[in-house]
């Protein structure tokens, strides 16, 4: 749509309301501010649903794999043939084997669950970038060394390079029963993955040394499998389920996680409906702006119609001033959107010192800091959805405009 130069100038004059128009102006104003907020509320919304979602999925896969491949009784014996034919299946990136077993750890007169975790000296060596004091180097299997999250020593109350006691209930049998086993290591290092829940349980070892613990001799608990796609994880390990059925059991990322993720879509859908109202609303103050301007340049619309104006000219002229304003306040929350991300870790911080809460708790929200991940395809279909709004909203007030009969207008005049 484009205008003349009459067309614009007309339209230039309407969209900067005069001193005796100042309710017009102020109309004009909210509907800009209102578009803006709803953008932007729009745009950060989604971002950190987005993020949380993205967060979760790389730091819970990056430590528990894609899918894992478990014994039936927790105990995968030969594992060794097992992983060859993993790593084997077309689409697998990597697979390693790994022990998890929820055990109780004291220090001081403190106990706490935790989960014992064996792993490869080559994945214990992946979390280097997570380690906080000490290192993962002094983790071997000849030596009594572990690797604890900061959240649990914390609780704990340990120091880098005292001894941590590690129960296990199996351990000997006496005449008078079960001796639970009891055992120290050493915490050589602290690490943080940024999942509250891994930070705050997890103890980490070398294979064999957690074999020693749990006396579970060459066998482990599981395989982990990293995939080339997260999302056709199920059609990749397909192969792997009906070789080992009878076996063991193959589990999914989305088997282990599909609560938590199904809320966290239909809370992503919820939000976004919620906020498209606004926009809704948005779009009808540009509607009530254009209407009350059309009604009070009424006089002005006969005069330019006497002049030789067109109907299409007048349609064009107010659906550009309404337009405008869904441009404006579409790019301002735009801009606001983005710098409110920017700045988001400290504006959470303010606010929490200002009002005296947490806002952001790491033992409910599961991640440590607010994520964000902004989707571009997103942003265009927010932008869009306004800006569709806005020129629709435009539509009405000007073809009443475009109806306006000069002769009528001008009887009294």
């Amino acid at each position: 749509m484009i205008l003349s130069p009459f067309e614009w100038s007309i339209a230039k004059r309407y969209m900067l309301p005069g001193r005796s128009e100042a309710v017009i102006a102020l109309v004009a104003g909210i509907s800009i501010t209102v578009v803006m907020l709803s953008v932007a509320m729009l745009v950060i919304v989604m971002s950190v649903m987005n993020g949380f979602r993205a967060e979760l999925l790389d730091r819970i896969t990056s430590l528990n794999g894609h899918a894992v491949v478990q014994a039936y009784g927790g105990r995968l014996e030969n594992w060794q043939e097992v992983l060859e034919e993993v790593r084997e299946t077309p689409g697998v990136i990597e697979a390693s084997p790994l022990i998890e077993q929820p055990l109780l750890a004291s220090y001081n007169g403190r106990a706490e669950a935790i989960f014992v975790r064996g792993n490869t000296m080559e994945d214990i060596a992946a979390l280097k970038p997570n380690v906080l004091v000490g290192s993962l180097d002094t983790l071997q299997p000849d030596l009594q060394n572990v690797a604890i999250g900061s959240r649990l020593q914390q609780n704990l109350g340990i120091r880098l390079g005292e001894t941590i006691t590690i129960i296990n209930p199996q351990g000997r049998t006496t005449p008078f029963g079960t001796v639970p086993r009891q055992i120290g290591y050493t915490v050589t290092a602290v690490f943080e993955v940024g999942l509250y829940d891994f930070d705050e349980r997890f103890v980490m070892m070398p294979i064999p040394t957690a074999q020693t613990l749990l006396m579970t001799g060459d066998s482990i608990g599981m395989i982990e499998v990293q995939t080339e796609d997260p999302d056709e994880v199920e059609r990749i390990m397909a192969p792997v389920r009906e070789r080992l059925e009878g076996r063991a059991v193959v589990t999914n990322w989305q088997q282990m996680n599909a609560s938590l993720f199904e809320a966290l879509q239909v809370e992503r859908v919820a939000m976004f409906f919620a906020l498209s109202i606004i926009v809704l609303v948005a779009a009808f103050n540009i509607l009530s702006s254009l209407v009350m301007l059309v009604r009070s340049k009424t006089r002005d619309i006969a005069i330019v119609r006497t002049m030789g104006a067109t109907r299409r000219s007048l349609m064009k002229i107010f659906v550009t001033t309404g337009s405008v304003v869904g441009l404006v306040g579409t790019l301002a929350g735009l801009a606001l959107g983005f710098l409110v991300l920017f700045f988001r870790g400290p504006i959470v911080t303010g606010l929490s010192t200002a009002f005296g809460i947490e806002l952001w708790d790491p033992s409910v929200r599961f991640l440590t800091e607010l994520p964000s991940r902004t989707d571009p395809a997103e942003v265009f279909m927010i932008a869009g959805m306004a800006l569709g709004l806005s020129f629709l909203a435009t539509l009405y007030p000007a073809y009443r405009a475009s109806n306006t009969d000069p002769v009528e207008v001008l009887r009294y005049e």
